[in-house]
């Protein structure tokens, strides 16, 4: 493809951008996640580093346009945003996003060479990346594709990003058949049964212990009313009313701010005590979603407002522990540069936000278990989940994908969360607002879930499980060392190449 003209191979490139979310949820057509990075390997083919750059970018863009259009749902029609400006704001996202692709392409072309041992190392590096820089958007990962679909058999091993590099080297290798280098097959062949060989390894097992009778309450609570004051009795009600049936099970779950309102508030105290005498009376653990305010350093006479978090609260039968989110989305839960800003913006200052939760919390406990804990998108970001499920029987989050109504994006978060139980070999408890909750087993299969957008109960009896996946144990880091030493290697080659 380097013969076509820079327009052409631009064309192409934005096409095979465009195409790469397909290969996720909903659509779930993962070969593509074959083709689309393999077709921008071949656009690079014999280009300037400059050229690339330019390629690079507008497949990012193209990627990030299709992929991330569920942000116009809230956008457009939660945060009031007249659509034109809202497509403005999903095609600035694009094209900044884009830079990752754009930076990768001209890093490639400037000091690699032209090879799926070059390609494929570098792609996840930038995908690494992704889940950190300027707090991380950690979305739209190659690996994802693959769940249930035996290559996924590398991640409990090393990742999602060890699924992503051997994706791309595939599809990478696929490409270099084209031109009859038919040595590229044997690496295939030999990738290919490798992950299924990992597939029938069980990192985990279930422990000895009884298995946990689990219940996630479903409300479907409209995202406009949500939040208003006058909603939250109803909102209350609706939660009690659908888990009257429930309570003689082990756990009740209800999902990410089910109590929209602070625990001191007078609507609320009152309630949490009556729910949890309740629990404890029908020997039940509740573990429910609730913005939590922090009063313990708060005096009569305190100026200083005390901070608040995103939380889950574990009460009732041998059910404790208190998780504050660790990860919170920007402009949504928290204002970024609010103190840097105000001599441009005063009303940033004005803005109430969220506090990150701090590192390394202790598991929710329930019934003699422990629950690591995740909160909405913290479970796309693989280290972060990893950590928390130390020393865990069981996952949960709690989420609320109501902002994204009926697009991709929940289907997508769901997609990783499967994932997140394949590599730490635990079962995924989710309970959502408005769908899909979900029990995902310790293979990352999805074993009962819930329809979206209504009222529901899902019941469902899981095991605990004991003992460590190789990812739990060492993270991305041997996938990152590897990813490093073959991008050095292909470094020292030009170099000398070049001499």
């Amino acid at each position: 493809m380097s013969n076509l003209p820079l327009f052409v191979a631009g064309v192409a490139s934005l096409i095979a951008g465009a195409i790469l979310p397909l290969a996720f949820a909903p659509y779930n057509l993962w070969l593509i996640a074959f083709i689309s990075p393999a077709l921008l390997y071949l656009l690079l083919n014999q280009r300037s580093p400059a050229q690339a750059f330019l390629l690079g970018e507008v497949y990012g863009f193209g990627l990030w346009a299709v992929g991330g259009f569920w942000l116009y749902t809230s956008i457009h029609e939660y945060g009031d945003t007249s659509a034109p400006l809202a497509l403005l704001m999903i095609a600035g996202v694009a094209l900044v996003m884009g830079l990752f692709n754009a930076i990768g392409a001209w890093f490639y072309r400037r000091f690699l060479p032209e090879s799926p041992l070059t390609f494929a190392p570098l792609w996840i590096v930038i995908e690494w990346v992704k889940t950190w820089l300027f707090t991380g958007f950690p979305w739209l990962f190659v690996g994802y594709a693959l769940i249930s679909h035996g290559l996924d058999g590398y991640a409990p091993v090393a990742g999602v990003f060890a699924v992503s590099v051997i994706v791309v080297f595939i599809g990478c290798a696929f490409a270099e058949l084209l031109r009859r280098r038919w040595f590229w097959l044997v690496p295939i062949i030999i990738l290919i049964a490798v992950g299924i060989g990992l597939n029938q390894i069980r990192w985990t097992k279930p422990k000895a212990s009884p298995v946990l009778s689990v219940s996630l309450i479903q409300g479907n609570i409209p995202q406009d009313l949500k939040w208003l004051t006058e909603y939250r009795e109803k909102t209350l009600q609706i939660y009690a009313h659908l888990s009257k049936s429930e309570w003689g099970r082990d756990l009740i779950v209800w999902p990410e701010s089910a109590i929209p309102m602070f625990q001191n508030e007078p609507e609320a105290a009152p309630f949490i005590e009556e729910t949890h005498e309740i629990a404890l009376a029908h020997h039940s653990a509740w573990v429910m979603g609730i913005p939590y305010l922090d009063l313990s350093n708060q005096t009569s006479t305190s100026t200083i407002d005390p901070p608040f978090y995103n939380a889950i609260g574990g009460l009732g039968d041998h059910g404790s522990g208190l998780y504050k989110k660790q990860r919170l989305v920007p402009f949504g839960e928290y204002i970024p540069f609010a103190g840097t800003l105000d001599w441009i913006l005063p009303s940033l200052s004005k803005t109430g936000s969220f506090t990150a939760g701090p590192a390394g919390q202790a598991p929710l406990h329930v019934k003699g278990h422990a629950l690591a804990a995740a909160i909405c998108y913290e479970v796309a970001y693989p280290n972060l989940t990893r950590l928390n499920a130390q020393d865990s029987d069981f996952l949960v989050t709690l989420s609320n994908d109501a902002w994204f109504g009926t697009s991709a994006g929940p289907l997508q978060h769901l997609q990783m969360v499967q994932m997140r139980s394949k590599e730490t070999g635990r079962w995924f408890i989710r309970a959502t607002n408005t769908g899909v909750s979900a029990f995902i087993n310790d293979q990352g299969e999805i074993v009962k879930r819930t329809p979206q957008f209504k009222t529901a109960v899902l019941r469902g009896n899981l095991p605990a499980m004991t003992g460590e996946t190789p990812y739990m144990r060492w993270g991305d880091l041997p996938i990152l060392l590897i990813s490093a030493l073959l991008m050095l290697i292909g470094l020292w080659t030009k170099l000398r190449y070049q001499r």
